[in-house]
């Protein structure tokens, strides 16, 4: 039993980090329609900026993940216009290859600046302890990472499916000439769509460094990672990308503990599975 609620923590909080750095790359897949490989750059911006806050300058946790958050924000904002606009009407090889330039890019301007190693992000002494609930003890920063991934789902919810906002977004995506039109300011629109995923992206590279450490190669390593939780979430779902996250990742962790050295092919299998049942995503039709 203890085996099980502890796969059941910790498959949640592994589920909830993938869910978090993924669904913005799942929003501009699935509602933008760019192959933005380059993604992962977002939550490595925002992990370093925070990690050197905190060690360098002694700032607080949530101040300096704050701050990292915003930085990967503005980096968004001049890539998605100088770059990923132009790409827009092209072919998903174009922009695959112009995004993964970025990675590249990305990759060895961090290692030149923070060095090539792994680095960590410090937690406060409340997140690094444990909290009691019954008579068992679990670890307080994976009940704040399941917190938080549980808080930008119902957010996110809020913001795109029940929104103005979302509305716009969709209008602008299917028919951007039609909604120009009308009165839609569609290059705001797609800037601040792709902000807003740079900063869930940014959000989940911090609350998830203990499980996905950030280093140079970030972006490249996890990349297949989280383009196997947007393949099965089904290309812009929400909802979809939520189950997707906990199916993956909670199955994922279960065979860390009683199969670790097979814990990738169940993953990838799994995601094999999902996409010959549900080509159209968990949850499309």
């Amino acid at each position: 039993m203890n085996i099980l609620v502890n796969i059941l923590v910790d498959g949640m909080a592994y589920s909830m980090v993938l869910f978090m750095i993924t669904i913005g790359l799942s929003m501009t897949l699935g509602l933008m329609h760019v192959v933005n490989m380059a993604h992962g750059v977002f939550a490595m911006i925002a992990g370093l900026v925070a990690a050197h806050l905190i060690t360098q300058w002694g700032m607080s946790f949530f101040v300096a993940a704050l701050i990292g958050i915003l930085c990967s924000v503005l980096v968004s904002i001049p890539v998605e216009r100088l770059l990923i606009r132009r790409f827009y009407k092209r072919s998903p090889m174009d922009q695959m290859l112009m995004t993964l330039g970025i990675v590249f890019i990305a990759s060895a301007a961090t290692s030149a600046i923070f060095g090539p190693l792994v680095v960590n992000i410090p937690l406060p002494e409340w997140l690094a302890g444990s909290v009691a609930i019954g008579d068992k003890q679990f670890p307080a920063h994976r009940l704040f990472v399941i917190a938080m991934g549980l808080a930008t789902m119902g957010l996110l919810y809020l913001a795109i499916d029940r929104s103005r906002f979302g509305m716009l977004v969709r209008a602008a995506v299917d028919n951007s000439p039609i909604s120009e039109t009308v009165g839609i300011n569609t290059q705001l629109i797609y800037v601040s769509a792709f902000a807003i995923g740079a900063a869930l992206a940014g959000l989940g590279g911090i609350v998830g460094a203990e499980l996905l450490p950030m280093e140079p190669m970030y972006p490249s390593r996890y990349l297949v990672l989280m383009l196997a939780v947007v393949a099965v979430s089904g290309h812009g779902s929400l909802a979809g990308a939520f189950v997707a996250s906990l199916l993956l990742g909670m199955l994922s962790t279960a065979a860390k503990y009683f199969y670790p050295e097979y814990s990738s092919l169940v993953f990838f299998g799994l995601m094999f599975l999902m996409l010959k049942l549900r080509p159209n995503g968990v949850l499309g039709k």
